[in-house]
């Protein structure tokens, strides 16, 4: 295992790494150790970074696709060739095990490398302006442009891919990006942009700048040289933000409650094991992962035996080891908040039928029945390690159960008919449908956001890259 001491460290704004007089400490929530002290930059600090971005890019007025495909290629290679230093900042700092750690790099890897391909792939097209009588002899095409400064504000549970899921689109199209990472897990974000110096990324491209996220986020809506804000956290906070932005273009993930739906013509082995997976990983601290469950009556006795069993076999402990399957919560807060919400739902006549206990910020995986829609936990996010199983007579039920909710990020179904399959596809009011699959699946290329609360836009480096550009038409009328 690799050892750890507290250490300085420095932020990197505009490509250099600064000290600042006043800091805070980056704590593992394990065991409450203080691993890191970072800067804690100002709004008039970050109001600097802002103005002397908007400098450098318009200073050097493009930047050649060929070069950007370069850096991206480049600090994938770096990440890759330094990945346990990477996995271990990650599982330090955060709340994800080793293994867990391991799987997010690669996929921050990954994420660089499509951001690197797509970067040659991002292109206008030609319009044929003699569709409208009159206009024979107009030709002209609509170009991709960079559109300028994108504030990318990220959240603790993914601290390196998602970061690199708005750092990558956006230089991928040349546009600088100032990042502002959760206060929690820091670290990782500081080393993307190591990665991205040491790759040859252009001054002024890249800023993470720490700190207060109430100071800061602020300045980031409302600086006029920020054109656009790429933000993944929570719904309120998201309010806040887009009231504060004004006509900035926003992109923005905001969380789930993500069901399930498992009909009685399922792999009921297959279904528990990617429900328990999917709800269990990163000790629930993930956006997608799976909250509640809806089973067809016919299979639900046996749907529940299998969940609780598989359940009570997650081993929970030192996330370093290779052997440990469940972290901590990102903070003993955090945990005592989802064992209110246990309580509060048992209390109401939910029972317990796994886990349930919490110990510091470590919380047991939990599998809940019988709990009333009345209660917190079923209608919020929970964002921690905790399932609700309910009993269905019908698919129409559960679609409509499903969506009874504010949110709709990505939901799953398990079913042997193509027939149920699509029409779960067709009114299950969410971004995406994972048939088989719990609602805990994704790929960095594909599409990624919700409806509802679930936020607005799309992530995915070729749609985030989409949404960080300006189009212009050019038209020429010929003699």
């Amino acid at each position: 295992m690799m050892q750890t001491q507290t250490r300085e460290q420095a932020i990197f704004s505009c490509g250099e790494w600064v000290h600042l007089q006043e800091t805070f400490d980056v704590i593992n929530p394990q065991n409450g150790i203080t691993i890191a002290t970072v800067p804690k930059a100002t709004g008039a600090f970050l109001t600097e970074v802002i103005e002397r971005t908007e400098s450098m890019f318009r200073q050097k007025k493009s930047w050649a696709t060929h070069e950007r495909i370069r850096v991206l290629a480049r600090a994938a290679d770096y990440i890759e060739d330094r990945a346990e230093t990477y996995a271990h900042t990650i599982a330090l700092e955060g709340s994800k095990t080793i293994r867990e750690a391991r799987a997010e790099v690669t996929r921050a890897v990954t994420t660089l490398r499509i951001s690197s391909e797509e970067a040659r792939r991002m292109h206008g097209e030609t319009i044929p302006f003699d569709q409208r009588p009159g206009s024979e002899r107009r030709h002209g095409y609509y170009m991709r442009l960079p559109m300028g400064i994108v504030a990318a504000i990220t959240p603790f549970n993914d601290p390196l891919n998602l970061v690199a899921h708005k750092v990558g689109p956006a230089l991928a199209v040349g546009n600088p990006v100032i990042v502002k990472p959760a206060s929690a897990t820091p670290l990782s974000a500081l080393l993307l942009a190591e990665a991205l110096e040491a790759s040859g990324l252009p001054k002024g491209y890249l800023s993470v700048v720490t700190g207060s996220g109430q100071e800061l986020g602020p300045v980031l809506a409302k600086h006029p040289s920020i054109k656009m804000i790429s933000f993944t956290g929570g719904a309120e906070a998201g309010d806040q933000l887009a009231k504060l932005a004004g006509k900035k273009k926003l992109s923005m993930e905001l969380g789930s409650n993500s069901p399930v739906i498992v009909l009685k013509d399922a792999d009921v082995d297959d279904a528990t094991s990617s429900c328990v997976d999917g709800g269990f990983s990163a000790a629930g601290q993930n956006c997608i992962g799976v909250q509640r469950i809806y089973v067809e009556r016919e299979r639900y006795e046996e749907f529940v035996r299998l969940a609780a069993e598989k359940t009570q076999t997650l081993r929970v402990g030192d996330k370093l080891l290779d052997t440990t399957d469940i972290g901590p919560m990102i903070s003993a807060r955090e945990a005592e908040r989802v064992e209110a919400w246990v309580e509060e739902a048992v209390a109401g006549g939910a029972k317990v039928l796994a886990g349930g206990k919490r110990e510091g910020a470590f919380f047991e995986p939990t599998v809940l029945v019988d709990v009333p829609p009345s209660a917190t936990i079923y209608h919020e996010e929970v964002f921690g390690p905790v399932v609700l199983i309910e009993q269905i007579d019908s698919l129409e039920e559960g679609v409509a159960k499903a969506n009874d909710v504010n949110y709709g990020l990505h939901a799953g179904i398990f079913t042997a008919s193509i027939d149920q399959a699509f029409y779960a596809i067709e009114h299950l009011e969410v971004g995406g449908v994972m048939v088989n699959d719990s609602s805990d699946y994704r790929v960095d290329a594909m599409p990624f956001g919700g409806v509802k609360e679930s936020g607005v836009g799309r992530e995915g480096i070729k749609f985030a890259m989409e949404e960080m550009t300006e189009t212009k038409v050019v038209c020429f009328r010929m003699k």
